[in-house]
C-alpha cells in the first residue's frame, strides 16, 4: 500500500488541542510568489488556525503522512493532513481510504459506477478494487500542514 499513514489511529481534534485557541497574527497584504513588490500597508488581523482548518470538531482528525504518492497535490512525506469525516466524499476529493484494512491517502475517482483511488505521483498505479476487495472512504482531506526544516 502506498502513502501509509504513520498511525493506525488518527488523533481526534479534541485531543490535538490541549490549550485554548490562540489567534495568530496574519498580514493584511498578500506575499507574492513571483517578483517582490513593496507593500504599502502591513495591517494585521488575527487568524485562528484551528477555526480555519476545523469546520466539524467532532468529526475532524489529524494524520501524519508517510510516503510520496500525493506529492503533486502538495501532500508530502511528513505532512500532517486534516481529515473531516462529516464531509461527503465526491469525485476528485482527496480522501483517506481503507483498502483491505490498510490506510492510504489518494484522490477519489467515481465515474460511471466505477470507483478507484488515484495517486498524485505518476510512479504509483491506481488502486482499483478487485472482486472480493472493498474500499472504504474514511474521510475527506480538507487541509495539509507542511513543516519546513529551520
Amino acid at each position: 500500500m502506498h502513502s501509509i499513514l504513520n498511525s493506525p489511529l488518527p488523533i481526534p481534534f479534541d485531543a490535538a488541542v490541549q490549550v485554548l485557541p490562540l489567534p495568530l497574527p496574519i498580514a493584511g497584504v498578500h506575499v507574492r510568489a513571483g517578483f517582490p513588490s513593496p507593500a504599502d500597508d502591513f495591517a494585521v488581523e488575527r487568524l485562528d488556525i484551528m477555526q480555519l482548518l476545523v469546520k466539524h470538531p467532532q468529526a475532524t482528525y489529524f494524520w501524519r503522512v508517510r510516503g510520496d504518492s500525493m506529492r503533486e497535490a502538495g501532500v508530502d512525506d511528513g505532512s500532517i493532513i486534516v481529515v473531516d469525516r462529516a464531509i461527503r466524499p465526491k469525485h476528485g476529493s482527496i480522501v483517506v481510504a481503507m483498502v483491505d484494512g490498510e490506510c492510504t491517502v489518494k484522490y477519489l475517482y467515481q465515474r460511471a459506477g466505477r470507483i478507484k483511488l488515484r495517486a498524485a505521483n505518476p510512479t504509483y498505479p491506481d488502486i482499483v478494487p478487485k472482486d472480493s476487495q472493498t474500499i472504504e472512504v474514511w474521510g475527506v482531506v480538507v487541509g495539509s500542514i507542511k513543516l519546513f526544516s529551520s
